[in-house]
């Protein structure tokens, strides 16, 4: 459960009165729920039921969110990613079929019928406190006027409201206040116990976390795998039209050498020329390939002094702070550092941006990097300017993407990577 800051006192009954409108089209859902899968046979309910299942879990998920903004209780969403329906009315009944076969589904369609039950009392009982504790305030004050219309009730269970004034009239006020007070105190205990229940109704089983999990795991070393075979491809590729190339034709330079020695001395001078500035060129080609596979100076300082070694080879201004007290595992130094170095290329490439800034840090058990960007904006995973990349890169350690960046900019981009820190920084700066 996460924590979060105290809400003021006046908020978890209103708080519970909006979770308590939403029990209305909970109650709705059910029903067509029902109506959709009764009437899969007849036809109606193949083209229904995908409809009030997403309406169904749009309304879950937004349960599911409120739990955690209002009340700290994470619920993780457990659905299973479906593939998209085949052609034709055989498509959309398979479609159906894998809806209904989803244990979700069947959680989601019990939370509809349940919730408004059990949960409207959690969440209008705050509420419903402090009215009856403002009843308790006003009727000393409009007694006569209430008795004379035949009012008839007891207030509390101890104060007939139906004949004379006494003591007893006045100490409907000290009732009152004393049910405004456990109103206003109880309302954070009953809005997260609402919470809890929601993620007893909608969170996740044992077995489906596990599954959930092996899943994530197959895409995650599946995604690793064709990441690492693209490296090789591309180690490969560079190697065969750099260094060996140029290789290759120093080899031909020194046998030419050899053959004109002696004829041509000149000539053999110039091709010896020629062969130490190849071998130059080629030495710096090996050196900006090993680089791109393991740059060494992540190896000798560790991701901050190499973060700040690549802002100071990017065209664009760029600010770093970071604050480190250790060093992650090397594979996520690695990540993170080619997830950074992606990133910058993007803000120079694509963004337009002036300036670029980057903060690193480890908070909560996870390395946190944030990159910024004051450029034009639009960017998504989706794109295709290597966002993609980052987040099957990172995704391998169990860590989290996320791209803020609407039209116009700024753009923010943050990655968490679980991860513990080992040993002392080390930086010369």
């Amino acid at each position: 459960m996460k924590r979060i800051a105290s809400p003021a006192l006046w908020q978890p009954p209103l708080r519970g009165l909006v979770l308590a409108a939403q029990k209305v089209p909970q109650a709705a859902l059910f029903a067509l729920m029902v109506f959709s899968t009764a009437s899969l046979g007849l036809g109606a309910g193949v083209l229904l039921l995908p409809v009030v299942v997403a309406a169904v879990r749009k309304l879950a998920n937004r349960s599911r969110r409120l739990a955690h903004d209002w009340s700290g209780v994470t619920i993780a969403q457990p659905y299973r990613e479906l593939p998209e329906p085949g052609p034709g009315l055989a498509g959309r009944w398979g479609h159906c079929l894998r809806l209904l076969q989803d244990p979700a589904t069947l959680r989601d369609t019990l939370w509809t019928i349940v919730d408004p039950v059990i949960g409207t009392v959690l969440a209008l009982l705050p509420a419903a406190l402090l009215v009856y504790g403002l009843e308790g305030l006003v009727l000393p004050f409009l007694w006569d006027t209430l008795v004379s219309a035949g009012y008839h009730d007891h207030y509390a269970g101890l104060i007939d409201v139906s004949g004379e004034r006494g003591v007893r009239t006045w100490l409907m006020p000290l009732f009152g206040l004393g049910f405004i007070w456990l109103g206003l105190r109880t309302g954070p205990l009953l809005l997260t116990a609402h919470a809890c229940f929601t993620r007893k109704l909608l969170g996740p089983r044992i077995g489906d976390e596990l599954t959930a999990r092996v899943g994530h795991l197959t895409r995650t070393r599946g995604a690793v795998v064709d990441s690492q075979a693209a490296e090789l491809r591309r180690i490969e590729r560079d190697l065969h039209d750099g260094a060996q190339a140029r290789l290759v034709a120093m080899g031909m330079n020194l046998d030419a050498v050899g053959q004109l020695l002696d004829t041509n001395p000149e000539a053999a001078r110039a091709l010896l020329l020629e062969t130490r500035e190849s071998s130059s060129k080629a030495l710096g080609e090996l050196r900006d390939l090993v680089r791109g596979i393991h740059p060494p100076v992540l190896s000798d300082r560790g991701l901050g002094d190499a973060v700040r070694a690549l802002a100071l080879d990017s065209p664009l201004p760029v600010d770093v702070a970071v604050d480190l007290p250790g060093r992650p595992d090397a594979p996520v130094e690695s990540a993170a550092y080619f997830a950074v170095s992606e990133l910058l290329t993007n803000a120079a490439k694509h963004a337009r941006a002036d300036r670029v800034w980057i903060d690193i840090r480890h908070e909560r058990e996870a390395l946190r990097i944030s990159v910024g960007d004051d450029g034009c904006g639009g960017a998504t995973v989706a794109a295709g300017t290597g966002l993609g990349g980052i987040e099957s890169r990172i995704a391998a350690f169990d860590g989290v993407l996320s791209v803020n960046s609407p039209q116009g900019g700024p753009t923010m981009t943050t990655m968490e990577i679980p991860c513990a820190l080992f040993s002392p920084k080390t930086s010369s700066f």
